[in-house]
């Protein structure tokens, strides 16, 4: 390892550690005070965050970096604003009867040093959403964000500085040898955003120094469509939900669980929408770039390799496009045997499987590895139940799709191969804190009647305890 890259991150982790040493319990108006201050940068650059961004993907529409970039670091930190005072709070907590009168307390307190790790598909909210829970917990904050957004991570890194001391936040720039670095340091949390693949490695590097881990990470995120389902409404929501961003969401549906009968209708309803979101893909500023020349290639590659396996493509629209734009597409007679049924897409291509009977579909969804989200279509409660009781994913919206992950009263991770531990709202500003249980104590406690020497008496109040408990 380069040694000046070892020493430059281990001085920046070492100088967190000695301010956090110094205030290792942040009153609420430091807190309150760093949260402002993330909000007002938030603001303040906001234009030129959509700008970079945009730069970075080579076409971003402006609408979908400010809802999904810029709105939703805002309303996060409202949030934890509006609710730091209850979140930071001891709780007194139930004391079992044996153990009266002495009490029980539960008190949160912040870990020390975050390290996030953020992706390039939303460089600012993956990158400021965990800062803002960490912050809110009091904790200092280090940011790797992807080598993929050279221009976001470069603003990213100068508006901190502006905002922040070193001590405080910091951005850290640079390529994947920069970031492999990074996740060797001895956090006291280390949290990632990212593939499945990078996330196992992530992981093991964090291990080597015990570093608690949380992992966001993706997978394929089924929908599964039921007989029942309103076939309009399900197509328009499907079609807004797949190329948001062009398809590169984490949360995105990857592919459908369709009635055999119900493919070629909703595949139709499904392109109509398309079409009416985008009537024209060259030029339309409502329609992002795939980020990055090496993943447009991979989504030209899923799709050649569906259809010499026997996929039919369906276009979404008829038009040569340049630069990084893909024409969105459905997939129809796929199997298992093509990669883009094995590799999470992260593109506007939609591929569909047709079913006959639930139970088929529910087997077909949990054969494979756990998803990050799992969407379900129709007006059958029964059906909806069912589906729920019997599938496993991070994150579910019924009758829609993504809009799960902007809940800030709810958790947002994933489950198995799709991450573990969760964040948003307080699930976040508990990740970032150590729960600590106090036990007191009362000065006359029955507890001396357990110690030794051992006799009769300890087996009777043995035997006592057994009864009440």
């Amino acid at each position: 390892m380069n040694q000046t890259l070892h020493e430059r991150l281990h001085l920046t982790l070492e100088l967190q550690r000695s301010a956090f040493r110094a205030e290792m319990s942040p009153s609420m108006a430091v807190r309150q005070d760093r949260l402002q201050r993330l909000r007002a940068m938030t603001a303040k650059y906001s234009d030129a965050l959509v700008a970079a961004i945009a730069s970075d993907f080579g076409h971003r529409a402006v609408q979908e970096t400010l809802l999904a970039d810029i709105f939703t670091v805002e309303s996060g930190v409202k949030h934890a604003q509006k609710h730091l005072k209850d979140w930071m709070r001891t709780r007194r907590m139930p004391t079992a009867l044996h153990y009266l009168p002495a009490s029980n307390q539960l008190m949160r307190q912040p870990l020390g040093v975050v390290g996030i790790v953020s992706p390039w598909n939303y460089p600012y909210y993956l990158a400021m959403a965990p800062a803002l829970a960490a912050l809110a917990a009091g904790n200092r904050v280090m940011i790797k964000p992807s080598e993929l957004t050279p221009a976001t991570s470069a603003l990213m890194a100068q508006i901190v500085a502006e905002f922040f001391k070193p001590e405080e936040m910091q951005v850290i720039t640079g390529d994947a040898d920069v970031g492999r670095a990074f996740t060797q340091l001895p956090f006291d949390h280390l949290f990632f955003t990212g593939s499945t693949a990078v996330g196992r490695h992530v992981a093991q590097a964090a291990a080597q120094n015990l570093t608690p881990v949380t992992l966001e990470l993706g997978g394929k995120s089924p929908a599964l469509i039921d007989r029942s389902c309103n076939l309009k409404l399900t197509a328009e929501r499907l079609a807004y939900g797949k190329l948001l961003n062009a398809g590169q969401t984490c949360v995105a549906p990857d592919y459908l669980l369709v009635p055999q009968e119900m493919v070629e209708p909703l595949a139709q309803e499904i392109i109509g929408a398309m079409q009416r979101m985008y009537p024209t893909l060259e030029g339309n500023p409502d329609y992002s770039s795939i980020a990055a020349e090496r993943h447009l290639t991979r989504l030209q590659g899923l799709l050649s390799d569906a259809k010499a396996r026997g996929a039919s493509l369906l276009p979404t629209h008829q038009e040569t496009l340049s630069g990084r734009k893909l024409t969105p597409h459905l997939l129809l007679d796929v199997n298992d045997e093509m990669a883009v049924m094995r590799e999470e897409i992260f593109g506007p291509l939609l591929p569909i499987v047709g079913y006959s009977r639930t139970e088929e579909a529910l087997d077909y969804i949990n054969k494979h590895e756990r998803p990050l989200a799992l969407y379900w279509f129709g007006e059958d409660a029964l059906a909806q139940q069912h589906a729920m009781a019997h599938t496993h994913a991070g994150g579910v919206t019924i009758n829609d799709c993504i809009w799960h992950l902007g809940q800030e009263d709810q958790p947002f991770g994933g489950v198995g191969a799709s991450g573990m531990g969760s964040y948003h709202g307080e699930w976040g500003f508990r990740t970032f804190s150590k729960e600590k249980p106090i036990f007191s104590q009362a000065r006359f406690a029955g507890t001396k009647l357990f110690y030794p020497p051992y006799g009769k008496t300890f087996a009777l109040l043995l035997k006592l305890l057994k009864k009440i408990v």
